[in-house]
């Protein structure tokens, strides 16, 4: 796939550097090291490795710089996503797929910013306890459920929109445990009942938070510091409707893995949806979700400082989880719940043993390793690549690159 005319590695190249002088005082660690590492993302400040066609006759050669492998980084998902998919493709039950979302308010969602890890991981734990609840009740599923989450922080003008974005079976383990109980045709649980919970649940959990201290306000919110000011700012959110939104079961396994693929390790803007760099500003690609129809497409232009920031409000706190399990899912038993799970559906088994073992080969091939032979044979006669030097970081290759072929050469004017 053809490198895209612009990134967001070229935005922060040229314009971080002010950015950065002009926000003193006023960033993060964890933004300053995003920023730098999508900067050195696949240059020479990260070391790499030369490949030559091993055909003589052709000679071609070629440079490959090492990844910044940040998850902030608009490059660096793909593998990633690649080596998570595969745990997940073990995992899969023959049953439709339902896709659920649960978004926060505006108005929490202004001071999750000051506070993300604390309410982020309501999110997370409000929605799935939503969703469990719910479930087992005999008066709609009746049933254990699995759950897998994704976090979402940003709306598609890279405004901040805390989201969670669920995939969960269409159906469950009955309580017994001795049967599956499968859930209505296109059909999971009620969103009225759902929202209605999952309200509850993080206003609680909020004042919960706030009772010990968990929570840090600043600016135009230092006053909900004091319990009376937070509880009036709450009170009224306890009447509004929450948004919680439940799609139609994907077709098939195999569109719940391409729905994955798209959404588990997005990040707040991909390098393809950037259109041009300019004196005006960087534009970009958007969706207006309020507008039905072809004119909710368009194009956005923000002041190049303004799409920086907006770009780094979405860096989540280091070690936090943005993809997490419950329920059926959950990390500890999910190998076992989804063989008894298989059981009784009546579909050939899949060994615990075989999971885990799916599971930990992914695992293992995302992490570091020697780089290996390039998988792309060469552009100009289709003979195998070689590496023949590896270079590390701050290094110059010895070797030059060869012109690119006329046949692919990218056109970036």
């Amino acid at each position: 796939m053809p490198r895209p005319a612009l990134e967001v590695a070229d935005i922060f190249r040229g314009h971080g550097a002010a950015w950065r002088q002009a926000n003193a005082g006023h960033v993060s660690l964890g933004q300053l090291k995003v920023m730098s590492a999508i900067e050195s993302c696949r240059t020479a400040a990260l070391g790499g490795h030369v490949a030559r066609c091993e055909n003589a006759n052709c000679a071609y050669t070629q440079i490959a710089y090492n990844s910044c492998r940040n998850r902030h980084c608009p490059k660096c998902q793909s593998a990633a996503a690649r080596a998570w998919l595969a745990e997940r493709e073990a995992e899969l039950l023959p049953v439709p797929y339902f896709h659920v979302v649960f978004s926060l308010p505006a108005q929490i969602a202004d001071i999750a910013y000051q506070n993300k890890a604390v309410i982020y991981d309501i999110l997370f734990k409000a929605s799935a306890e939503t969703m469990i609840t719910i479930a087992a009740d005999p008066k709609h599923l009746g049933a254990r459920i699995g759950v897998l989450s994704v976090l979402h922080t940003w709306g598609s003008a890279l405004t901040h929109h805390p989201h969670v974005h669920m995939i969960v079976p269409g159906g469950g383990i009955s309580l017994d445990g001795t049967r599956w109980v499968a859930c209505r045709p296109n059909f999971l649980l009620y969103v009225g009942v759902l929202s209605r919970l999952f309200r509850r649940l993080v206003l609680e959990q909020l004042a919960a938070a706030h009772r010990v201290g968990a929570l840090q306000f600043f600016g135009k919110h230092a006053s909900l510091t004091n319990a009376r000011a937070f509880a009036a700012y709450l009170a009224p959110l306890r009447n509004s409707e929450w948004v919680v939104y439940c799609k139609r079961p994907f077709g098939g396994p195999e569109e719940v893995l391409r729905y994955l693929a798209r959404y588990t390790h997005r990040v707040a803007i991909s390098n393809r949806r950037l259109v041009s760099l300019d004196d005006s500003g960087v534009t970009f690609k958007w969706k207006d979700y309020r507008v039905e129809g072809p004119e909710r497409y368009g194009v956005m232009t923000l002041d190049t400082h303004e799409f920086i920031r907006r770009f780094l409000m979405h860096v989540l706190p280091q070690g936090f989880h943005r993809i997490r399990h419950y329920g059926l899912l959950n990390n500890a038993a999910r190998a076992r719940n989804i063989a008894r799970a298989r059981e009784l559906l009546a579909v050939p088994l899949i060994p615990i043993d075989a999971i885990k073992a799916a599971n930990a080969k992914a695992s293992t091939s995302a992490q570091p390793e020697e780089p290996k032979a390039p998988e792309h044979p060469c552009p100009c006669c289709g003979s195998r690549m070689i590496i023949i030097e590896t270079f590390l970081r701050g290094q110059k290759p010895r070797h030059r690159p060869s012109p690119v072929p006329q046949a692919i050469r990218i056109d970036t004017s």
